[in-house]
């Protein structure tokens, strides 16, 4: 069959308050070659490139073996940028890749909607998945066995990624949140989360410090996300609009104002931060996901 070409962005989701709702497509990729084959194999570079290149335990590979069960053996060439159970959407890259390899090489003929849902319905909840699949801050939400999605086109602000030496896995994550929440904290979160989308579409960066406070998830994970609470005061200073975590952390996201230099940024980050391990990405808003035949 003819080679499948994809390019599937890393996706930052929530936002602060748009829990399991707002995703952003960060310009951190997830590339994958595939070309059929007689005996399964994967070539991989970038970053965790012995996880992705392993057979075993490989969500790219279960997936796509799970809904084209009679497909061929695949050859796969990966360049992965994106940081596994960084709270980066490296699932929800991989779920696509394996739905998007087993439309393509099994047959499936699934319409996108069906793709978006089918790796949404895996993932658990569609702000990722949506997000990487359309690109740019996407709305999302799953109802009725379909992924309602919207998507803004992004301002031209910076992204910096955060990132602490050790991963968090989304189970534990999801696990310190509370079962039930007060009226005040949904309406607070319902507030803060219809003026973020007012801020990406209208451009508006000084809505976003009010725009991204959350009562639903950041304050129970800051203890698994430590990082969060000590970069939190950046916000209004060194060119920081907001800092919220990166979907479910460990990782923090900063988006800045595009005209302030660097350096200062960087040193801000890494004094407010004290970890001699951390690693900071400086990256842009994203594409959807590129699907290519060749």
């Amino acid at each position: 069959m003819t080679p499948l070409h994809l390019k599937i962005p890393a996706t930052s989701a929530n936002l602060g308050p748009g829990f399991d709702a707002l995703g952003l497509a960060m310009a951190l990729y997830l590339d994958v070659h595939a070309t059929e084959c007689t005996q399964t194999a994967i070539e991989a570079t970038g970053c965790n490139a012995d996880l992705v290149s392993s057979l075993e335990h490989n969500l790219i590979l279960d997936t796509y073996r799970d809904l084209a069960p009679a497909g061929p053996a695949l050859h796969l060439r990966i360049k992965n940028e994106i940081p596994l159970g960084m709270g980066c959407g490296s699932s929800a890259a991989a779920l696509l890749a394996g739905v998007l390899l087993a439309n393509h090489f099994g047959a499936l003929n699934l319409s996108n909607e069906q793709v978006c849902f089918e790796a949404s319905r895996r993932e658990g909840h569609p702000d990722n998945v949506a997000a990487a699949f359309y690109g740019g801050l996407t709305v999302s939400a799953m109802q009725q066995g379909s992924v309602i999605a919207a998507t803004i086109t992004p301002p031209p602000w910076n992204l910096i990624l955060a990132l602490p030496a050790a991963s968090l896995a989304t189970e534990k994550a999801r696990a310190l949140l509370p079962p039930t929440y007060s009226r005040a904290d949904v309406v607070q979160n319902i507030q803060a989360t219809a003026l973020l989308v007012a801020a990406f579409a209208l451009h508006r960066p000084d809505l976003l410090a009010a725009a991204t406070l959350d009562r639903i998830h950041q304050p129970y994970r800051s203890e698994a996300c430590a990082l969060l609470p000590l970069l939190a005061p950046l916000a209004g200073h060194h060119g920081v609009f907001s800092v919220t975590l990166s979907g479910a952390g460990p990782s923090v996201l900063l988006i800045v104002d595009p005209n302030r230099p660097v350096a200062p940024l960087n040193g801000a980050i890494r004094s407010a931060a004290i970890q001699s391990q951390l690693e900071i990405l400086h990256t842009t808003m994203g594409h959807r996901a590129a699907i290519t035949y060749k």
